[in-house]
């Protein structure tokens, strides 16, 4: 069994358009791409897990083009892989269907903007004719103006009226999902699971398959999910690592007030005595000012660095 086939993610994801969870006019904007056989150059934003890479998947296996994918926050960083891996792949025909070819750069945002991404321009023009070019990202303002030129900006948002619409699509399909792999569930449980998360698709999807070693999810996976989280983090805070911690605010979506209130009440297990107080201080100034904070996740990052900065860990 290959990786693929072993992540649900992968298992159990659509390959048309029709089938992915996504608002009504995002869906019919991307069909409208395949009803005219022409995905043209796109930039998809959105935070994680809603659906950015899956749509262009979707669109791309629905047309039969040939494409390849590469994540731009590992290899894709490094402008040897544009010279070398793109550059190879967008010069030679389409192997599948002798057309138009695609390249998916997923989190193009973390594409370097002073080597990689100036060239990705040149390459857009040069290899037009042949090869095109998905890029997704959660943070558009990272990739540069030249790019978005010579792309359609896709924002990935879901609509206050039809989230309840696409929550009960998205539970429906994660029953399905349990059902096929003979996996005990509790509606309610697997409710609140979507709620917490919602709308990162990926991540409950994710949750669910970490948690059905047991053959069973049912309540208590909710108890764990967080209590694991919550050692994660003070992991992180304790080595540190700060991409890890920034990382970790990106990927979960506990409530700013729960996070506070959960690093509160665990700061005498993890935290030597004489830190515990200014621990207080600063979990009481950042929870004052995320009442007031245009993003919600920049200020939860920064009471984490002054945290990890500040606080002594045993």
């Amino acid at each position: 069994m290959s990786k693929d086939e072993f992540l649900w993610t992968e298992k159990y994801r659509p390959h048309t358009v029709k089938d992915t969870l996504l608002s009504d006019n995002l869906k019919k904007t991307f069909q409208k791409f395949v009803d005219q056989r022409n995905v043209p150059n796109l930039i998809l934003s959105g935070g994680p897990g809603v659906g950015k890479t899956t749509v262009a998947k979707a669109m791309l296996d629905e047309l039969g083009c040939d494409w390849i994918k590469i994540n731009g926050s590992l290899e894709g960083r490094q402008i040897d892989t544009l010279r070398n891996e793109i550059m190879n792949y967008a010069s030679s025909s389409s192997i599948i269907s002798g057309g138009r070819k695609y390249v998916i750069l997923d989190e193009a945002d973390y594409l370097n903007p002073n080597s990689v991404q100036p060239a990705l321009r040149t390459f857009m023009e040069e290899f037009a004719h042949n090869c095109g070019f998905i890029l997704t990202c959660n943070y558009k303002g990272r990739i540069i103006e030249p790019l978005h030129s010579r792309c359609s900006v896709i924002d990935f948002v879901v609509p206050t009226s039809e989230k309840p619409q696409i929550a009960s699509q998205f539970f429906k399909k994660t029953t399905v999902i349990l059902k096929a792999e003979k996996i005990e569930y509790d509606n309610a449980t697997v409710a609140q699971l979507i709620s917490k998360h919602f709308p990162d698709f990926r991540k409950v999807i994710n949750e669910l398959q970490r948690y059905s070693a047991s053959g069973k999810i049912d309540s208590g996976i909710l108890t764990n999910l967080q209590e694991n989280s919550l050692k994660a983090l003070v992991k992180l805070l304790k080595e540190k690592d700060f991409t890890g911690s920034r990382k970790w605010v990106e990927e979960n979506a506990l409530e700013t007030t729960d996070l506070y209130r959960a690093l509160y009440d665990a700061c005498g297990v993890y935290l030597q005595p004489q830190s515990i107080p200014g621990l207080i201080l600063i979990l009481a100034q950042y929870q004052y000012q995320d009442a007031f904070a245009l993003d919600k996740r920049i200020n939860t990052s920064a009471c984490l660095v002054e945290i990890m900065m500040k606080c002594l860990f045993k």
